[in-house]
């Protein structure tokens, strides 16, 4: 561990708005993990505004800022972990190629120093690179999937926030034999489905931990990516979303079961799908700092069994 904490402070808003009031910092040599954010909205085939995603998101997360430990976990996931702010990643406006490039070659980068990410979008194109970049290092791993959409369109362009996930088994980046989609409310065909799905109906009426446990079972001991499209939540939770859909599961929900899996190897995550113009008091937006907190400490519980 380095001296790389949280400002210490009870001022929760003052000064620059890094995640969580954490170091803003690139070099990474002394981290655990670390954030950054994808300002990229290009790929969206709803109402645009994502790239604004990473700003709010860091701004929302002043008010999570006070607790020393986030309830209910037992310890602080800053004295198990290093984590730093990278701020946003760079790329040429309006050049999709150029922002692939810059996410692969720097969370490859980082991923080949040993170091774990979270990664804040921006719409869910992001996740393929990010995918790309981890595969660099770990070699396929497990999905875990939130969404409203399988985002497995065969239909999808080269550049397309809908069809991440049927390029991503053809680029052997994922197993979709391990790996699960969670919170499904819009039409996919399920006879040539490679992953396995427990849509929102389901997650709505299952307990939480009987869904930790498909979970755990699906993926078993691979390395694990997480990734969550916001408007896995129910429009109540998330309004501020490019496509939102009815129907969804709670914020509840959603903490309940990142929480329980504790025990994963989970190497990497995002949160993705932000779009601050359509929030109502930062609803959305604190919701997705509240589900990067929890990845935190679903990391940091890890590494307390090191």
């Amino acid at each position: 561990m380095s001296d790389n904490k949280p400002i210490d402070s009870y001022s929760m808003f003052a000064n620059v708005q890094s995640y969580l009031g954490l170091p803003l910092s690139r070099d990474i040599d002394t981290a655990d993990l670390v954030v950054l954010g994808i300002p990229y909205d290009l790929a969206t085939t709803g109402r645009a505004g994502t790239r604004h995603g990473p700003q709010g998101v860091r701004l929302a997360s002043g008010n999570l800022r006070w607790e020393e430990k986030r309830w209910p976990w037992t310890f602080n996931a800053m004295d198990r972990l290093n984590v730093v702010d990278y701020g946003d990643l760079e790329f040429a406006p309006g050049e999709s190629q150029s922002m692939i490039d810059t996410v692969v070659n720097t969370v490859g980068g980082i991923h080949a120093k040993g170091k774990k990410t979270l990664s804040i979008g921006g719409d869910h194109f992001v996740t393929l690179p990010l995918l790309r970049a981890v595969h660099q290092q770990r070699g396929p791993v497990a999905l875990i999937h939130f969404d409203a959409h399988t985002d497995t369109y065969q239909e999808s362009s080269e550049f397309d926030h809908g069809g991440m996930f049927y390029f991503a088994p053809q680029e052997g980046l994922i197993d979709p034999a391990h790996s699960i989609q969670l919170g499904i409310r819009t039409e996919y065909n399920p006879e040539d489905h490679q992953f396995e799905v427990i849509d929102a109906a389901a997650v709505n009426d299952m307990a939480a931990a009987d869904i930790v446990a498909a979970i755990k079972r699906r993926v078993g001991d691979m390395p694990v990516y997480l990734t969550f499209d916001i408007d896995c939540l129910d429009p109540a939770y998330a309004p501020g979303t490019g496509t939102p859909v009815a129907g969804g599961i709670t914020s509840d929900k959603a903490l309940k079961i990142i929480r329980g899996l504790v025990g994963l190897n989970l190497v990497g995550a995002d949160v993705v799908e932000v779009a601050p113009s359509y929030d109502h008091a930062e609803i959305t937006s604190l919701a997705a700092a509240t589900l990067g907190l929890e990845l935190i400490y679903l990391m940091a519980s890890l590494a307390g069994q090191d």
